[in-house]
């Protein structure tokens, strides 16, 4: 597939997914590799590195409108994500950067240090009305570069302080470092935690996913949390068709088992660049399941790779997205996971008086 589109396939790139690094949709030039007949060994190039820059945000707070999801404001402490997997919808976001969905997207990094500062601001405006944050809905908050960042940490002091609602979602396991706060603010009813699981075969997620936690070490983070008092969700997402959707129960059974209290599920998703990235995968990775996984794909999104339709898009259409969403009902009924998870709290909201604040008498 990538010598089809006329792309030769980076070679260094150990602990990448991506195979190119095709420019986006708003570039003018196209930058394709070739081979001119040079060939040199992979082993002559140094691999990619991971580079990370530093970005001063004026807001921290980002609101949506959409439809079809479940929150209206979320925080994203970094843009690019080093976990690097393939399917990652948020990929085509790094275009906007100028930079490409594909290695770049895993290997150029963007830090918010000034997040934590900028949200106390934003938290202390007059008119903010509090609602519950969502956190990893675009890249992961709990990606390896994290540890030295620690922009989380500061986030979750900062919503802390204020007994502001939290949702997170991650794949990281770093997450426990911060189950102190998490726990404490679970067991007041200001926090909830998702865990993202696509796969129990820990080959097919390093190939998939492979700068993420293995999907045993996932498991003991949802443990770790639930132990500290922190409800934990797990997102069986993406379900891959083809490829994972046989997993389904028994990943929810895992979680269960590890102490996950509810769960959802979402269907793979190929928007814009992601689509040819993901092919390509297929077609170095699994080539004997390659034409399968995209036909199936094809199947739910009305002959393409991708259907951004509202209320569908999230799950797909058809015969298949009616046999998953069956199976997930059963499933989570009979696990126990299918219990209505209460509203996060927004009446504990307070903002902490600062140095000099006039205190009140009552």
């Amino acid at each position: 597939m990538t010598e089809e589109l006329g792309y030769q396939p980076d070679r260094r790139r150990p602990g990448r997914a991506a195979q190119t690094n095709r420019p986006g949709r708003f570039e003018a030039h196209d930058r394709v590799r070739i081979d001119d007949g040079w060939t040199c060994d992979a082993g002559d190039l140094p691999p990619l590195r991971t580079q990370t820059s530093v970005e001063k945000p004026r807001r921290v707070i980002t609101r949506n409108t959409s439809p079809d999801i479940s929150f209206d404001r979320s925080i994203n402490p970094y843009r690019g994500c080093e976990h690097g997997c393939i399917y990652c919808f948020a990929r085509p976001s790094h275009a906007w950067l100028g930079l490409s969905p594909g290695l770049d997207f895993e290997t150029r990094l963007i830090a918010r240090p000034e997040a934590p500062k900028v949200l106390r601001r934003e938290l202390a405006a007059r008119n903010y009305v509090p609602a519950p944050i969502a956190i990893g809905t675009n890249t992961d908050p709990y990606q390896p570069i994290e540890k030295e960042h620690r922009i989380m940490r500061g986030i979750l002091t900062v919503l802390a302080e204020h007994n502001h609602p939290v949702t997170v979602v991650t794949k990281g396991s770093l997450i426990e470092r911060d189950a102190d706060i998490l726990g404490e603010m679970g067991r007041k009813g200001l926090a909830r935690v998702g865990i993202s699981m696509t796969t129990l075969d820990a080959r097919l997620s390093r190939a998939m996913e492979p700068r993420a936690p293995a999907p045993a070490r996932r498991l003991k983070t949802i443990e770790k949390l639930a132990d500290m008092g922190c409800p934990v969700r797990v997102m069986v997402a993406p379900v891959v068709p083809a490829l994972t959707d046989h997993e389904l129960e028994a990943i929810l059974q895992a979680a269960r088992d590890a102490g996950a209290t509810a769960a959802n599920w979402i269907m793979l998703r190929l928007p814009l660049e992601v689509a040819p990235l993901f092919r390509e995968w297929l077609a170095e990775t699994v080539p004997d399941r390659a034409a399968r996984v995209m036909g199936r794909v094809r199947d739910l999104q009305r002959g393409k790779d991708y259907d951004p339709d509202w209320g569908k898009r999230m799950t797909g259409k058809g015969p298949f997205a009616d046999l998953v969403a069956q199976r997930f009902a059963i499933a989570t009924r009979r696990l126990g996971l299918a219990q209505r998870v209460k509203p996060l709290r927004t009446d504990l909201f307070k903002v902490p008086p600062k140095a000099g604040d006039q205190l009140s008498l009552f």
